[in-house]
């Protein structure tokens, strides 16, 4: 096993912690999460939607209102791809297409009373399955290292820019 130290690593990482321990790690926790989305998205009544529907959904919950360019843009798709997905869950009933108040010949697209119960009802299917699993299958100290876990990895991996290169660590330069 190498116990070089990863360039990669965060700069509190110990320098002697072995690569192949971060690769590792790296593998479970993508594999893991993976396993995670299946089995919310098993748990969900996806009413027919594909994933580029639900997703426009989830995304108008969570910013709310936003322009069909804004939209495409946010979705990484292009805009005559976007006006399909929205012609599928407009049609649906999902959303609303409004005249935006600043630009009349302008649309604002934002989710519909149906389109908020179908997004909130995935979410809660989803959080009373992992609430349940949490309670049922943990002890209370096992709940707390995964706890404590999910703070580090939300402070130390999502806080940072996934394109940005981790700054090189004190035990790396030459």
């Amino acid at each position: 096993m190498s116990t070089a130290p990863d360039p990669a690593a965060p700069a509190d990482m110990p320098a002697d912690m072995p690569v192949d321990t971060a690769a590792a790690a790296a593998r479970e926790l993508r594999s893991l999460v993976g396993r995670l989305r299946r089995r919310f998205l098993e748990l969900s009544d996806n009413q027919e939607l594909t994933p580029s529907q639900t997703s426009l959904l989830s995304r108008l919950a969570k910013h709310g209102p936003a322009s069909p360019g804004a939209l495409a843009a946010a979705e990484r798709v292009r805009p005559q791809s976007l006006g399909a997905t929205l012609g599928v869950v407009a049609d649906r009933g999902l959303v609303r297409r409004d005249p935006d108040p600043d630009d009349g010949r302008r649309q604002v697209i934002s989710l519909s009373d149906d389109g908020r119960a179908f997004v909130e009802g995935r979410r809660e299917a989803g959080q009373e399955w992992l609430t349940h699993a949490l309670r049922d299958r943990l002890t209370s100290e096992e709940l707390a290292t995964v706890t404590a876990a999910l703070a580090i990895l939300d402070r130390t991996l999502l806080d940072a820019a996934p394109t940005a290169p981790a700054p090189a660590r004190e035990a790396d330069r030459p």
